[in-house]
């Protein structure tokens, strides 16, 4: 195999990342979530078992006023519920709805469909090795789900 260029990294691994994303998008869109972008992922995990939109914000590396337009198409999707808060009934707690709990079972098996297929192309050993070397790599002051500046 011919040496690739340091500076095909990027390249690769956006290419890599947007490939995994469109399959599971696919198969989303097949099992009846039509309409769920990948920025609607990114929240639904970014808000776990539940957050406020300030949190989400955070979480997500954007303004509050994004959040909660962000959580406001969740909520008209049927994927999340916004819940009065126990100390501040002002606040909003997101919590995923069953719907979107089953979303995201739906994006993980895709998710591990699709790496699997990497296992089954390049072998356990190097997709092991990517992700070790990946888990490994600087992230900067970002959170996991900070996308804030991905178009």
């Amino acid at each position: 195999m011919a040496q690739i260029a340091d500076v095909a990294m990027p390249f690769l691994l956006m290419s890599a990342f947007r490939g995994l994303v469109d399959a599971v998008h696919a198969r989303l869109d097949e099992a009846g979530f039509a309409g769920v972008r990948a920025t609607h992922g990114f929240a639904m995990q970014a808000i776990g078992e539940g957050c406020t939109s300030v949190e989400l914000g955070a979480r997500l590396g954007v303004s509050k006023q994004a959040a909660a337009k962000t959580a406001a198409a969740l909520a008209a999707m049927g994927l999340i519920t916004r819940e009065p808060g126990v100390i501040d009934r002002r606040e909003r707690i997101l919590r995923p709805t069953a719907h979107g709990s089953e979303m995201l079972a739906v994006s993980a098996a895709a998710f591990a469909r699709e790496v699997g297929q990497w296992r089954a192309r390049v072998g356990d050993r190097r997709v092991d090795a990517t992700l070790a070397t990946l888990a490994a790599a600087p992230r900067g002051q970002r959170s996991p789900t900070d996308l804030s500046d991905w178009g």
